[in-house]
């Protein structure tokens, strides 16, 4: 998947459903991981890591 099309579902995911998102593409890289589909489980850590980036360092 191209890093383009990464940070577009990453943004589309956030907007719809929050800080829920990033556990919600953890939950589904986890999946894919069980099921032997390494290559969706890495798109869906890339997906994970890119939204974890537009989160921002966390607030105190």
């Amino acid at each position: 998947m191209r890093e383009m099309e990464i940070h577009d579902i990453a943004r589309q995911m956030l907007e719809r459903h929050g800080q829920q998102a990033i556990a919600t593409a953890a939950q589904k890289a986890q999946a894919c991981e069980k099921d032997g589909d390494k290559v969706e489980a890495r798109n869906w850590r890339h997906i994970e890591d890119a939204m974890k980036m537009m989160r921002g360092p966390h607030q105190s």
